[in-house]
């Protein structure tokens, strides 16, 4: 697949918000996505004290659910863990495993905030300017803004999640009696699609299914470097 190079990675602080403050006004918002056929999830590990950040994509099929492709990547980390700025320290190992697919998926999903940010530039937006397919923040802790009203306990149940007086994401609740997601824009897709889709993918558990997946790739990824003393 291929990767769009945006910029350097080897920035401080000051550099890093000043790419993303420029990287904000790329990402696109829409139009809205009617048709999908195969959903990538990514998703990432790298613990604040961790050297090696490991990511993985796992694509499947929308209407089936079967797996058709699975990637990974390891890297070291060459950024601290610092809120805000998490892109830089994670979506070098993403871009290492999208580079290696074959499949060019309809959309990805990410374990991580889009637009939902303070420099409305999340791992999602980064993502997917990227790789350039639409694209979706759905994480599951919220970074910033409060829910504009109460949110009902059944599925599929969701409030606007505002930052002052701007919508910036949805907070969406994909199964009864559990806690919410925090869906919002990542690129190419507005944020009733994205709702949708986020829904769509989490038919059976909290989780997107393209998501718990990759969760599960990466977490025997980090499980198999531990046993080999990396």
């Amino acid at each position: 697949m291929k990767i769009t190079a945006l910029h350097p990675w080897d920035l401080d602080y000051a550099g890093a918000v000043a790419v993303q403050r420029a990287l904000a006004g790329r990402v696109e918002a829409g139009p809205p996505l009617e048709a999908v056929e195969t959903i990538a999830g990514a998703d990432v590990s790298g613990g604040k004290k961790d050297e090696w950040i490991v990511a993985a994509v796992v694509v499947m099929r929308r209407r089936t659910g079967e797996v058709v492709e699975i990637v990974k990547a390891a890297v070291r980390a060459a950024w601290p863990y610092v809120p805000g700025c998490l892109s830089f320290r994670e979506v070098p190992a993403l871009a290492e495993a999208f580079r290696q697919l074959r499949i060019v998926p309809d959309l990805v999903l990410c374990d991580g905030q889009g637009y939902a940010h303070p420099r409305r530039m999340g791992l999602a937006c980064h993502v997917g300017l990227l790789v350039g397919v639409p694209t979706i923040g759905c994480a599951k802790s919220r970074l910033l803004g409060e829910p504009a009203c109460d949110l009902g306990a059944a599925r599929g149940s969701r409030a606007p999640l505002m930052d002052g007086a701007e919508q910036i994401g949805t907070v969406l609740r994909t199964r009864a009696g559990t806690k919410p997601l925090y869906v919002s824009v990542g690129h190419r897709i507005d944020l009733a699609s994205a709702e949708r889709w986020v829904l769509a993918a989490a038919s059976r558990f909290r989780l997107p299914e393209p998501i718990r997946m990759a969760h599960r790739v990466v977490t025997e990824a980090k499980r198999e470097m531990a046993g080999r003393g990396d």
